[in-house]
């Protein structure tokens, strides 16, 4: 087989590198921008470029946001009574979907083992900081994924609340759980709209 040009080969690699995108996709990807004007292909290399530089991290939630704070903490209209924890950005696009009115913390990851993910690398210790801090808060729902890994972390951070609260601390919150509208093992970023409304909906206190 004739090897590619390495400018083909390299891109082509480069979209394979991506999640969910595999050796045939990113030669379809490769070979549908070599049809495009070049106007379309550099506008599209400058959007990758500056995706990082024009973005920032949100002092409140710890979402990526292009301002700080984020859209959504600098809201008025959102509820400040209540606050849910996920674990990454696409999980806060998708539980805005479902008509949410409240505020988010992200984590940042879930706690694993397995993978060397303590309580320590994620932001754990700055939701904490944030509950105690912020006196309009009332209930705090934890939604993780209802994987092994959500589960554990749902766990440990509702432990570090009741440890606040029997301190003192934190003791006006309530914390509820995310109910079983999810199937185990599954990512929030892919369910439906009426999935998470009926999980949110069933929520109870953890």
């Amino acid at each position: 087989m004739t090897p590619l040009p390495k400018p083909i080969q390299d891109l082509i690699d480069g979209f394979a590198s991506l999640p969910g995108i595999g050796p045939k996709s990113a030669s379809r990807l490769t070979f549908y921008f070599l049809t495009r004007p070049m106007e379309e292909i550099e506008r599209f290399a400058a959007s990758v470029g500056h995706l990082r530089q024009d973005l920032v991290t949100c002092s409140i939630c710890r979402n990526i946001a292009d301002q700080d704070p984020c859209v959504i903490d600098a809201d008025p209209k959102r509820d400040k009574a209540i606050i849910m924890v996920v674990a990454e950005p696409l999980d806060v696009v998708a539980l805005e979907k479902t008509g949410y009115k409240g505020r988010y913390f992200v984590l940042g990851g879930v706690i694993s083992p397995v993978e060397g993910i303590s309580p320590e690398d994620i932001h754990i210790d700055d939701l904490l900081t944030r509950l105690e801090k912020d006196r309009e808060l009332r209930e705090v729902i934890l939604a993780t994924d209802p994987s092994l890994e959500g589960e554990a972390t749902a766990m440990y951070i509702a432990k570090e609340i009741e440890e606040a609260k029997k301190e003192g601390r934190v003791a006006r919150l309530k914390v509820t759980r995310i109910a079983r509208g999810l199937p185990v093992g599954s990512d929030l970023e892919y369910a439906d709209e009426v999935t998470l409304s009926r999980a949110l909906e069933g929520r109870k206190e953890y």
